[in-house]
């Protein structure tokens, strides 16, 4: 397997196509916080976010300072998001592995009562007051007192809230597979690896947690893989 440029000035680090995964001529409709926007197919969620102005996605989990999108997969630590309603609503998704699709509907996490105004935003300005672990040294006495410390907590705690209905309607698909080289990561390297592990014989799984295997081949319109 080989990866061939058909520009002289193309590498790993060429700055991507931004249009490469885009198809423009298929405008799609979706909504966070409550507001529709257009994107296009092959947009990721924060790709069409960006697009439409919207940089604000997010609150931090301690002093709820404002949060942007930082990265482009799956080690965007900001861009945390609640996609669906009711029953089929799942929290703590990235915005950057989420492709958009008509009817989307996502929220932001994390904020009360919005993201624009966040009263939790308070602690900002009361850090000093709020060490790590805090909690378990100011909330320890009275004893009695407890469990309605911990009620309070837990509100505050985490990020994304749980489907409404617990009983998950959605049904899964799994394998029980069996394989002698196991290959983690579908990029260039993954695909390199996993071939030249097939020709010698043995039965290669590869995996990887994007939809599609290619890693940053995928953003480059001047590869070819062959």
């Amino acid at each position: 397997m080989a990866f061939r440029s058909n520009s002289s000035s193309a590498t790993p680090m060429t700055r991507p196509n931004a249009t490469a995964r885009i198809d423009r001529n298929k405008p799609v409709q979706f909504t966070f916080d409550g507001r529709s926007y257009t994107g296009f197919a092959g947009d990721t969620l924060a790709s069409a976010l960006l697009a439409n102005d919207v940089h604000l996605v997010g609150r931090s989990f301690k002093y709820h300072r404002p949060r942007g999108i930082l990265s482009a997969g799956s080690e965007e630590p900001n861009a945390l998001i609640r996609l669906g309603k009711r029953a089929y609503a799942e929290p703590n998704l990235r915005a950057t592995q989420i492709e958009i699709f008509d009817g989307l509907y996502a929220e932001s996490q994390n904020r009360m009562p919005s993201l624009k105004f966040d009263i939790g935003a308070i602690n900002s300005v009361l850090g000093r007051f709020f060490p790590a672990g805090f909690y378990y040294k100011t909330f320890m006495w009275p004893a009695s007192m407890w469990m309605s410390y911990e009620h309070v907590i837990r509100h505050a705690a985490g990020l994304g809230k749980a489907a409404d209905d617990h009983n998950d309607p959605d049904r899964y698909e799994k394998t029980h597979a069996h394989c002698d080289v196991l290959v983690a990561g579908g990029g260039a390297a993954g695909l390199m690896a996993a071939m030249q592990a097939a020709k010698g014989g043995a039965r290669v799984i590869l995996a990887d947690e994007q939809n599609e295997f290619g890693g940053w081949l995928l953003g480059e319109a001047n590869i070819s893989i062959g």
